[in-house]
């Protein structure tokens, strides 16, 4: 689920193409055999997009991700895209979705599905375009100009966006090599992960202040620390809704520098940051790379359950009081 960002781009949808050049815009990336859910009318709109599943087994399950959302947040219109090659599938889902949505009161405003050179009105009276599609071309639309213009990167697709976090193999060498013969933070009483707590909190806070990154030796040691609990949580602390654009810089910069045994907790501390940020796409790929080296990892799955249910940033009003959890086992979770 992609939420809107703290700074949100202002666009007024009038046509089919506008919606079509809207969705990359909003989600980061060109979807493909998707369903992408556009909301409008609830307190804190939001957007969606949900993988088309291989077979028809799997269209209740994609209905359900998309309703129960759009019915808790008090959603009162969307507008579906179905991005997807195989005709019967789409019609499949798409029929699955307009009783969904009817069930729970919620008008679908507008609904097509959409190939690469063209889209088809799922909704409306014209018989000949529901056949024959309508050809479509957004490659210079204003929307895309304008998210360029507004330093917002659109990718050519969520593969795309998810290679942005794959590891530079020499930085990953250099950090390997700093790590080596260091002391692992479960070695030091509660009073030494307390100094070094302290330490990582005013490091990151100030890198985080001032939109820069640790250098090797110092990313180094933070990579480390953050394998502890309570250490991991000291760097969670910072991560803060106005300090959210400088957190994804910080986490991505470490996810792409770190060695797949140390992963699992800047990619989590980077989908945490790009959720509070309003960028669902990425706090997913953050996610996904965490469980990808530790399943089950705690704040990684406090991140999928916000995504999931579509919860916007400006929910979370807490504190972490990383201190607390100084005496858990090294291992985060």
């Amino acid at each position: 689920m992609t939420s809107t960002s703290p700074s949100p781009l202002t666009l007024t949808a009038r046509s089919p193409e506008d919606l079509l050049a809207l969705a990359p815009v909003v989600l980061g990336f060109f979807p493909t055999e998707s369903v992408v859910m556009l909301t409008f009318g609830a307190a804190a709109p939001f957007h969606a997009r949900v993988d088309l599943p291989d077979d028809a087994s799997g269209v209740t399950e994609l209905v359900d991700a998309l309703v129960a959302p759009a019915q808790h947040h008090a959603v009162e219109r969307v507008v579906l895209l179905l991005y997807g090659s195989d005709l019967m599938l789409s019609r499949r889902v798409w029929h699955a979705l307009r009783h969904g949505f009817e069930r729970c009161g919620i008008r679908v405003v507008e609904a097509m599905r959409v190939t690469e050179e063209r889209w088809y009105p799922l909704t409306g009276s014209d018989q000949l375009a529901r056949r024959t599609g309508i050809p479509y071309d957004i490659s210079a639309h204003p929307f895309l100009v304008q998210a360029v213009v507004d330093g917002r990167v659109t990718h050519g697709s969520r593969d795309a966006l998810a290679a942005t976090l794959a590891p530079d193999p020499d930085a990953v060498r250099r950090t390997e090599g700093l790590l080596r013969g260091a002391s692992v933070p479960g070695d030091l009483l509660t009073a030494g992960l307390l100094s070094e707590g302290l330490w990582l909190e005013s490091v990151l806070t100030e890198h985080l202040e001032r939109g820069s990154v640790p250098d090797d030796p110092t990313l180094a040691r933070v990579l480390l620390d953050l394998a502890h609990l309570g250490l991991r949580d000291a760097a969670w602390s910072t991560i803060s809704r106005p300090r959210s654009r400088a957190a994804v810089a910080l986490w991505t910069h470490a996810v792409t520098r770190c060695p797949d045994r140390l992963v699992a907790a800047p990619a989590a501390l980077l989908a945490w940051s790009a959720w509070l940020h309003g960028n669902g796409a990425l706090a997913w790929c953050g996610v996904d790379l965490c469980e990808g080296a530790d399943p089950g990892y705690g704040l990684a799955r406090i991140v999928a359950e916000l995504l999931e249910a579509a919860h916007p940033p400006s929910a979370w009003c807490e504190t972490i009081d990383w201190k607390a959890s100084l005496d858990q086992p090294p291992r985060a979770g």
